[in-house]
């Protein structure tokens, strides 16, 4: 099984998610609170961008040093590793820009909390509809390898 077209659908639904919050967000954020909630929301957007990135990277990679292998410390280790790598870049960001005044804290606030309820249903949407069998060798109907196309 390869996650790569799990992977795939699932940077393309969080594209979609990020320019939907990057669009809503800043109209939403600036109506509230001026530009602050304006670049509030423009930054949570941008942040939805590195953080999916981040994870089909650690996971592409993870899947490469096992060899496919997802039951291995390697995987396990890389992708934990990752999802601290996260923990830590989030927190650091949060930190920085809680100091400043060109941030509004709600709106920031809540287009975080958006973005990561919609990663979510991204990923769970990623991978219902990814259509990757249960067993190898089987061919879905409308596959490129079925044998009755």
């Amino acid at each position: 099984m390869s996650a790569i077209p799990i992977l795939k659908r699932a940077l393309l639904y969080g594209a979609i998610l990020t320019a939907a919050l990057a669009i809503v967000g800043s109209i939403v954020g600036f109506l509230v609170a001026g530009v602050p909630g304006l670049v509030s929301a423009l930054i949570g957007a941008l942040m939805t961008v590195v953080f999916f990135g981040l994870t089909a990277a650690t996971i592409l990679l993870a899947t490469r040093v096992s060899k496919g292998q997802i039951i291995s410390t390697g995987f396990f280790a890389i992708v934990l590793g990752g999802w601290l790598v996260k923990l830590l870049i989030f927190l650091g960001i949060v930190v920085i820009l809680g100091r400043t005044s060109f941030i509004d804290p709600m709106v920031f606030f809540v287009s975080i909390v958006v973005a990561v309820i919609g990663s979510l249903v991204v990923d769970v949407l990623a991978f219902v509809r990814a259509r990757v069998p249960y067993v190898s060798d089987v061919s879905l109907p409308g596959d490129a390898n079925d044998p009755r196309i």
